[in-house]
Order: C-alpha cells, then structure tokens, then sequence
C-alpha cells in the first residue's frame, strides 16, 4: 500500500506518522461529513490521497467493518464497527473528554489551563483545570465570572456580534482591576474573530496574563473556553501568542468532534 501523498505529508509535524494510518483516518474523516454514501473516485478527489491508495484503504476498512460497502452503486459509508470504537465513550461527559487536551497544553506551555462552560445566564463557570508544577495562580472549580470579561471574554463578545451600543452597555457592568479602554476591547473582540484567541494582560487582574479561545458549536456559539493563566511576570507576549495559537488549534479541534456541522449534499461522481 502506498505511504501518505505529498500534500497530506507537507500538512504533518514531523516525520514519525504512519503514512496508512493518516490516510485511513483523513478517509474517515471526510466519511463523517459526507451526506451521502461516495465512491472511490468521489473520495480519492476530496482527500486528495491516490484513487489506487483509497481503494485498498477503502477495503481494508470495509474487512474490518468501519466502513460498508453498497456493491448496487459501488459506494461507501461509515460502518457499524465504528460503534464498537466508540461505545466507551459512552457515559463521558465533555469536560471528560477534554481534560487530556488541557493536561497536554499546561504541560507544553507551563501554565495553568482552564476549561469554562459558557453558561445560560452570561457567565462562565470553571469546569476542570490541569496545573503544572511552576503555577503561581489557581481558580477553584465551579467559580464563576461574567462571560464578557476577560480573555475569554473578548472571544466571547466577537462570537455574540452584539450592536455596539448593547455591547457598550455590557462592558460597562464588567469589573475589572485594570479596566481596558472599550475601543481596545471591541478591537480585540473583532481580532479574536480572525486570530480564535486573545490576550489579556493585567485587566481582569492585575500582574495576571490570560489567553484564551472559544469552543463554538455548529451554530458558531460559544460553549466552552479554554484559558491560559499565569503570572505576568512569567510570560512574555510572544509566549502568549504562542499559545494563544496552540489554544485555538485545539479549540477547533474540540469543536469539530463535539459539535460537527451537518454537511451539505454532494454531487456523486461517477466512478
């Protein structure tokens, strides 16, 4: 069977992945979102992994009863097996599910990360947290803060595209230490929308730097947070922007896995 092709290579960190593997999962992937069962050909042209390499991918997976096959129209869907995969997942809550991404990213970075569950009453409460040894600061689990402050805050607000005056109206019953100027906080607002993070350096609480991204749902509402936090001091921008990085990539990654868009129908193609 052939490796991973050169366009999903160039898309992979380092060089230890499994060339199948890749391609299997990438093949899954796009199953997961299709509407309709696809052929071959349909597949090959929307991963762009070889039509020979997706059919012996295809049929490898057919065997083992992740995916199944229509022998009428010679198309494929997700199989059954997949059930048996995923059935112990069942009874996980979310903050289950996420709390190894917030360990890998505390570990990474060396500051304390934080998962808030935006609630229903414009607030955010603290679900779980993952603290490394060097963390001077802590937030006790089920603490709550308003939705709008913050870090988080400011994905929160660029997500809500509130009217400016109703977004006015709120920031002004938001308490801060270190109060930010609401023109720099709507601009950072609107920024997080194109960066999926933001920074807040010593307003929420003075000497504390946060950084944070939104887990938006299908509808691209906010559900979760997830936040960096640590001393000032300890942290430069650029660190911060690092992880405001790495936070957003696993933001979207959490997104796509719980609230997957419903996709649209595709065009069959004929093999």
């Amino acid at each position: 069977m052939e490796t991973v092709d050169s366009d999903t290579q160039k898309n992979r960190p380092g060089s230890k992945d499994v060339g199948a593997v890749v391609n299997a999962i990438q093949i899954l992937r796009h199953l997961a979102h299709s509407a309709d069962a696809e052929g071959v050909a349909t597949i090959a042209r929307a991963t762009g992994i070889s039509a020979s390499t997706t059919f012996n991918i295809l049929r490898t997976l057919t065997n083992e009863q992740l995916v199944s096959f229509d022998g009428t129209n010679k198309s494929y869907r997700l199989g059954l097996g997949l059930s048996e995969l995923a059935v112990s997942f069942i009874g996980y809550s979310y903050t289950d599910l996420i709390q190894p991404e917030l360990e890998r990213l505390s570990l990474n970075h060396r500051i304390l990360v934080v998962l808030w569950q935006v609630t229903g009453d414009n607030h955010i409460m603290a679900m779980s947290r993952a603290i490394p040894n060097s963390a001077h600061v802590d937030v006790r689990l089920n603490s709550r803060l308003p939705e709008l402050i913050g870090a988080g805050g400011r994905c929160i607000a660029g997500l809500r595209n509130l009217p400016k005056d109703e977004l006015r109206r709120r920031f002004a019953r938001l308490h801060w230490e270190n109060p930010p100027p609401f023109a720099t906080y709507a601009k950072d607002a609107r920024t997080s929308l194109d960066t999926g993070w933001a920074i807040d350096e010593g307003n929420l609480y003075r000497g504390v730097s946060l950084v944070a991204s939104a887990i938006a749902d299908q509808h691209d509402q906010p559900r979760f947070v997830i936040s960096g936090i640590g001393i000032e001091a300890q942290h430069t921008r650029a660190e911060l922007e690092i992880m405001g990085e790495a936070l957003n990539q696993t933001a979207r990654f959490i997104s796509r896995a719980l609230f997957p868009s419903k996709p649209a129908k595709r065009e069959q193609y004929s093999e």
